[in-house]
């Protein structure tokens, strides 16, 4: 294969590939909270959630990529409703206004603080606006979300409920020209504990860190580390992003999809503070 040969498309969601469970909180007037539900692992989780019967408010500030969302969810046969919400996490009123939304549909249970972005460049090169950009989606708003929804949680029948955060390989360890990208996902694994600390058992807060996965974001992160480090595409892939993995391939957003789902079931329970590590052998082995 040539690299002009070398696709990087997104592969296509079907019903066969979503994970489903019997929960006893997997219903319609459950409601599940997803963030970056426009596109690549939020969109697949907002999915794959819908799929299992629950309603899922769906936020981004990509309304025609929340669309496709909804679109998504209606062609591989969702049980359960998604509602867009356009939401620009960085603006607080915004983010109460979605949660609100949220709470007016059912019993908020779950959250999927999904929604990122990424900019490459080395420390002393690192555009303070882009740091504070990158901070502000990933990690700020993943606690306001998290404060706003954990008493709409607590207000249930029974209290049950979890707060999933979208961590990285990189929040386990660092590789060069991500600073701020590492930085916030080793951060958002001291969030997750402190949702664990204060939840009393039954409000669980979990991680899930996996390796490369084959999202929007990551085919232009492989553009922009190809430029950066002067390499190609191909280079990129199979040398620095799968160079250390002992699974050769990258993740597809719904297999990401189903640690959401399975996080948030009863099969979760004893998951609490944890991170569901999913990365084909990227920190735990070496040659």
């Amino acid at each position: 294969m040539t690299d002009d040969d070398f696709d990087l498309g997104e592969p296509e969601l079907t019903d066969d590939d979503v994970l489903l469970l019997d929960d006893p909180h997997f219903s319609a007037d459950t409601v599940a909270i997803v963030t970056g539900a426009a596109s690549g692992i939020g969109q697949a989780t907002a999915v794959s959630l819908a799929a299992n019967g629950l309603t899922v408010v769906c936020a981004d500030i990509d309304g025609d990529g929340l669309a496709e969302t909804g679109s998504l969810a209606t062609d591989i046969g969702a049980a359960g409703e998604t509602i867009p919400v356009e939401t620009d996490l960085t603006d607080d009123d915004d983010v109460a206004a979605m949660v609100d939304e949220a709470a007016d549909r059912g019993n908020v249970r779950y959250v999927a603080n999904i929604a990122g972005i990424q900019h490459i460049a080395s420390i002393s090169e690192f555009p303070m606006d882009k740091y504070d950009l990158l901070f502000d989606i990933m990690l700020r708003a993943p606690f306001l979300v998290s404060k706003l929804a954990m008493p709409h949680i607590r207000d249930t029948d029974d209290g049950v409920g979890a707060i999933g955060n979208m961590s990285s390989v990189h929040g386990r360890y660092a590789t060069q020209d991500k600073p701020a990208y590492v930085t916030a996902k080793h951060g958002i694994h001291g969030l997750t504990k402190a949702i664990a600390a204060e939840g009393e058992g039954m409000l669980r807060g979990f991680s899930v860190s996996v390796g490369y996965v084959l999202t929007p974001l990551m085919v232009d992160q492989i553009a922009d580390t190809a430029r950066e480090r002067g390499l190609s595409e191909r280079e990129v892939v199979e040398a620095v992003m799968l160079g250390q993995a002992r699974t050769k391939e990258m993740m597809t957003p719904v297999e990401v999809a189903n640690l959401f789902t399975f996080g948030f079931s009863r099969h979760g329970k004893y998951l609490n503070g944890g991170d569901l590590l999913w990365d084909g052998g990227y920190t735990l082995t070496y040659e």
